[in-house]
């Protein structure tokens, strides 16, 4: 089955014959169903009597292949082991990323299609069952069901480490509020790849997910992060880039600097580094494919106020507060030391 069916027949996991098989090979894979003997599948998509639906248990072996050698999979401790893929080049995975894909209890995923070619790769013969945001209610219940029998479940996004904008973070807090042991398991992230390839400034940084899709929406989100003294990491769409570029250009300023990163660690990986007006306007003339980080450097720091300024700052608000609550009043306007500002502040006293 292909195009919309397929995709229909992945969101829905109840709606087709095979689909009877696999929850009763769920139910089996996280115990809780007895493993019954082989008998055939359902030949139709008739309703699911108990008499029909069969299946064997499931008997992959759990080990994992590093390049022509096979490697035996511990055992894992009962937790949600949160995965970390690779975000374009396979090869971008960890060695303890593959031990936990191949030796969970239960391997679920956002799109099986895309878990399984990973999965290839490695010689994993874990079989992945699908979590996103069409069965998150059903198929976490179930997930969490896993875990209350003492089950290691891992989860995996497409790409990336999960639940960085997906929706595995419903499922790992509702594993906490259960008081299940979560497991980070680290790796590839598409905002940290962007930042250390961006040349920013990455001492302190923000990562804001998706911009709003509706231009005024979009614009009062830069402007509420505008002054936040941090690079400001966005995910976005290669339709959206341009009209993000310029709106972030108008309300963050056309000199702040910046870095459009595109297709990261893939074949035509590209970082496009220039202030942000000149990558509205090359990027109003370029169509782009492909996946998108926007890194956008900290807004400059203010200019120091004039000394003649801050002297007379000083002299009006001694005038009606003790010198150590003037001081510190000036530095919160100025941004100056507060300790800088009591000494001078004695010292314009003391030529008084």
């Amino acid at each position: 089955m292909a195009g919309k069916e397929a995709q229909k027949q992945e969101a829905w996991q109840f709606s087709t014959w095979a689909t009877a098989n696999e929850m009763l090979e769920w139910f089996i894979a996280v115990g809780l169903a007895p493993a019954l003997a082989p008998k055939a599948r359902l030949e139709d998509k008739g309703a699911m009597t108990s008499h029909d639906i069969s299946a064997a248990p499931i008997t992959s072996t759990k080990r994992y292949r590093v390049n022509d050698t096979l490697v035996n999979a511990r055992p894992l401790e009962p937790a949600l082991y949160l995965v970390a893929t690779p975000i374009g080049n396979l090869s971008d995975i960890t060695l303890r990323a593959l031990e936990t894909l191949a030796g969970a209890d239960v391997l679920a995923c956002e799109d099986t299609r895309v878990t399984r070619v990973l999965l290839d790769r490695y010689g994993i013969e874990n079989r992945p069952y699908a979590y996103h945001e069409y069965n998150a209610d059903e198929a976490g219940a179930r997930l969490l069901a896993a875990l209350e029998a003492g089950k290691s479940v891992a989860l995996v996004s497409d790409a990336g480490t999960p639940l960085v904008s997906d929706p595995g973070y419903r499922l790992g807090q509702l594993a906490i509020d259960a008081g299940h042991r979560v497991v980070p398991i680290p790796g590839a992230s598409a905002p940290l790849a962007a930042l250390v390839g961006s040349g920013l400034p990455n001492d302190a940084f923000l990562f804001a997910g998706f911009l709003p899709t509706k231009d005024k929406a979009r614009r009062d989100r830069l402007n509420a992060l505008a002054k936040i003294p941090a690079t400001l990491i966005f995910f976005e769409s290669p339709h959206r880039i341009a009209d993000t570029l310029a709106a972030a250009a108008e309300e963050l300023g056309e000199v702040r600097p910046a870095s459009v990163c595109r297709e990261l660690t893939k074949t035509f990986e590209e970082f496009r580094r220039a202030p942000l007006g000149e990558l509205a306007k090359e990027f109003a003339e370029r169509t782009v494919k492909g996946e998108i980080v926007l890194v956008i450097g900290p807004p400059a720091p203010d200019a120091a106020p004039d000394a003649a300024d801050v002297d007379s700052l000083l002299t009006e608000l001694s005038a009606t507060m003790p010198t150590a609550k003037a001081a510190t009043e000036a530095a919160k306007l100025t941004g100056l030391p507060r300790k800088e500002l009591y000494q001078r502040l004695l010292e314009l006293r003391g030529a008084a």
